[in-house]
């Protein structure tokens, strides 16, 4: 996995767009009558506020305080950038909110507090306590992290998890287990050395003795060298809690001879000699960022046999705190937690160690373009691992309720787990594996709209991202225009411009396009004024004969146009078998709806050749397809002849003997709603569909816009399936995302 490029202005205009910052508010409950407003505000709140009184239990009851973090920070250690002060640590701990929400399906609340006074952040603290069910402390800087955690440990009844220091040592642990374990050692046995005395290293050596590292066989180092017993300089209580007895003054002493290393300092602390030096089978875990202490080449060029970790996405083992944090507090808040204890971390790290060694799902290798299989390269789950929301939270709840931090114990674990996978949030992975697989596509990427800056901006994304080579159609002088326009003018030199002026293979493209249309009415002008003037007929010229590898277009054109002029080229119609597959992600949920784009009035063979299309689109994307064939009626009632089509279909897919499962005639809630399929228990479907076959091009439209602009619902599509080239079609009220989104679909070859 390569690093991702982005400019200043993309991420800003990430910060900026849609709207401003990274998260917003929404009611759980009705709001819409004046019923709703009596209970959930006045008079009807004064009955829970009472209950609340009686008994501070029922907070967690009657209120969202069981689901809810803060994420409070001074801004005194923002990233490795220092202290930026409060509001600069905003981003930050608004991104930590989405990622509560994102992994683990916790609600979370920046709260940046404008103070570097210990005391004074933990009375502010201590004051919300009411308000949340745990703490999580972001960015603040060493030695007042120690401070402050303690004090608010001690003062607060709830959990208060500083996530750089723990974090860090949670997935830390979890890595050493499984890289000790291929090892052959024992952590009672190794001698540790740990470089960099900060938050972060200081948690990591303390967690690890927990684990039953020995005291004296952990050296710690900082940047005047080893903490040894009788040491002044640089010294402070958390320090001098780690000093040994021993003569070691230097990093590079130290490392003679040492099993582990775990570095959470600067890029370059370590050498190859150091590495040499080592005792046999050396377990590295380079984790300073945004570069490692030494890299994974450097050292397994001087030590073979070396396990090494660092910080980074590109390299294999990545210390991840995504891996952590989420499922420890979300255990933590299940079980209504007083705190998180060091027997929950362990136990978090026991269970990330234990997932690793088993096999990998199908999805996460697909996510990842290559096969996962636990070993020296993969000691560590990866961030998208499905099984983290079930596996983890349930580790660490048990492990708080045998040490007493539970005030509301669960008693059916096996109904937690399937409670906690409910909570999983799908579309995200599926989103990660299209991404990870066109990004190893590396395909030539055909833009066929140059002339508009959405796609403008979508090709220089998808470069610069590395999914692979822009070529933009449109005129050099009006691109270099609008790019510079768009605050993006040095992007110019990075695009491939191509036009029909430009390029070498013109009279072979009209020789083409006139041996398909000679006999449709098209003379060698009407050719020549086709593939020379109109950028969607002129690129799907280029992707035809190869100087291409997919096609990007409809962000100007409505897309039924668009057909029609890439219809001249491709085979893009219903009687060759073409589809559209529109996918509908809303509430962690996606469905595909279909056929979006093709099909006038489908017959029952029609449909269910957009059935079999989807079916292969839903495949594409990591789904297990389950079709319905969706009407106003549901299994013949009411009558109508317009519904019988759609039990038809069904009844060629039965002839077909497809590989699928599909149903129908059904209405919609039958076929998204358990509770509503148990009234056909004769019903084939053994879970709610993801693929709903519409009767006719017009339906699917209504109900793509109704969700779009109603339910919120994110639309990807329609995806053009069933034709032998990679071409996507973009709306025209697409943002330079949603383009680029199609691009990545299109690199897949998603469909």
């Amino acid at each position: 996995m390569s690093r991702q490029k982005y400019t200043r202005e993309e991420a800003l205009a990430f910060h900026l767009e849609p709207e401003p910052g990274k998260w917003e508010v929404q009611a759980t409950v009705p709001m819409t009558t004046q019923r709703d407003l009596s209970l959930a505000y006045s008079p009807g709140v004064a009955v829970p506020c009472e209950e609340i009184a009686r008994d501070p239990e029922l907070a967690y009851d009657y209120t969202n305080k069981g689901n809810l973090v803060a994420v409070i920070s001074n801004g005194t250690a923002v990233l490795g950038l220092g202290n930026l002060g409060a509001l600069g640590s905003k981003p930050v701990t608004e991104g930590k909110s989405v990622l509560f929400k994102r992994f683990a399906d916790v609600n979370s609340i920046d709260i940046e507090l404008d103070t570097e006074d210990p005391d004074a952040f933990c009375q502010a603290v201590r004051l919300m306590g009411p308000t949340f069910g745990g703490i999580n402390l972001e960015d603040i800087k060493a030695p007042e992290c120690f401070i402050i955690e303690q004090r608010l440990k001690e003062e607060m009844d709830i959990p208060v998890f500083h996530d750089d220091q723990h974090g860090t040592a949670v997935i830390c642990a979890a890595g050493l287990i499984n890289a000790l374990h291929l090892s052959g050692k024992k952590i009672e046995d190794c001698r540790i050395v740990l470089n960099g005395a900060g938050a972060a290293g200081i948690a990591c050596i303390e967690l690890l003795k927990s684990m039953g590292a020995r005291h004296e066989n952990c050296i710690v180092c900082d940047t005047k060298g080893v903490i040894y017993q009788g040491r002044t300089e640089g010294m402070n209580q958390w320090k001098s809690a780690h000093a040994v007895a021993t003569d070691l003054r230097t990093l590079e002493e130290a490392m003679e001879g040492a099993d582990v290393f775990l570095g959470v300092s600067v890029k370059g602390a370590v050498t190859q000699e150091m590495v040499k030096g080592m005792g046999d089978k050396p377990v590295i875990f380079a984790m300073a960022n945004p570069d490692p202490e030494i890299t994974p080449e450097e050292a397994q060029e001087v030590r073979p046999d070396a396990i090494v970790a660092t910080g980074r996405s590109d390299y294999p083992n990545q210390v991840n705190n995504v891996l952590g944090f989420p499922y420890l507090f979300r255990g933590a808040l299940d079980i209504h937690a007083r705190a998180i204890n060091d027997e929950m971390k362990i136990a978090c790290a026991e269970a990330l160690a234990a997932l690793a060694r088993e096999d990998v799902p199908d999805e996460v290798a697909v996510a990842y373009s290559k096969a996962l299989t636990f070993g020296r390269d993969y000691i560590i789950p990866t961030p998208f691992d499905p099984r983290l929301i079930y596996r983890i939270p349930p580790a660490v709840a048990k492990a708080g309720m045998d040490t007493g931090a539970a005030r509301r114990p669960i008693v059916d674990m096996d109904g937690y787990e399937q409670h906690l996978k409910q909570r999983l949030d799908p579309t995200a992975s599926i989103l990660q594996g299209i991404t990870t697989r066109a990004r190893a596509a590396q395909a030539r990427m055909i833009f066929a709209e140059g002339d508009d800056p959405r796609v403008l901006r979508a090709a220089v994304m998808y470069q610069r991202n590395g999914f692979g080579k822009a070529l933009v159609v449109g005129r050099e002088a009006d691109v270099a225009e609008k790019l510079e326009a768009a605050g993006m003018g040095d992007a110019v030199r990075e695009l491939d411009v191509v036009n029909a002026a430009n390029s070498r293979h013109l009279e072979t493209y009209k020789d083409f396009l006139y041996s398909r249309l000679q006999r449709r009415g098209q003379d060698r002008q009407d050719v020549h004024r086709m593939a020379a003037r109109d950028r969607h007929v002129f690129a799907a010229l280029m992707l035809a004969h190869g100087h291409g590898d997919g096609l990007v277009t409809g962000a100007t054109r409505k897309s039924a146009h668009v057909v029609r002029l890439i219809n001249n080229v491709f085979d893009v119609d219903a009687a060759h078998g073409a589809a559209g597959v529109t996918a509908l992600l809303q509430n962690g949920r996606i469905v595909l709806i279909a056929d979006t784009l093709v099909h006038e009035w489908p017959d029952e063979n029609d449909l269910a050749n957009i059935a079999e299309r989807s079916a292969d689109v839903a495949r594409h994307l990591g789904l297990e397809p389950r079709v319905a064939f969706v009407s106003f009626s549901t299994f013949g009632y009411p009558v109508s002849e317009r519904a019988e089509k759609m039990q038809r279909a069904s009844e060629v897919l039965d002839g077909r003997k497809v590989s699928f499962e599909y149903e129908g005639e059904m209405t919609v809630d039958v076929a998204l709603n358990a509770k509503a399929r148990e009234a056909y228990p004769f019903q084939r479907l053994t879970g709610s569909a993801n693929i709903l076959v519409v009767p006719a091009r017009h339906s699917a439209s209504i109900s793509v816009k109704l969700m779009q602009e109603m339910g919120g619902a994110t639309v990807i599509g329609p995806i053009l399936a069933g034709i032998d080239h990679s071409i996507q079609i973009c709306s025209t009220n697409s943002t330079a995302n949603d383009v680029l989104n199609m691009a990545v679909l299109a690199a897949c070859k998603v469909g």
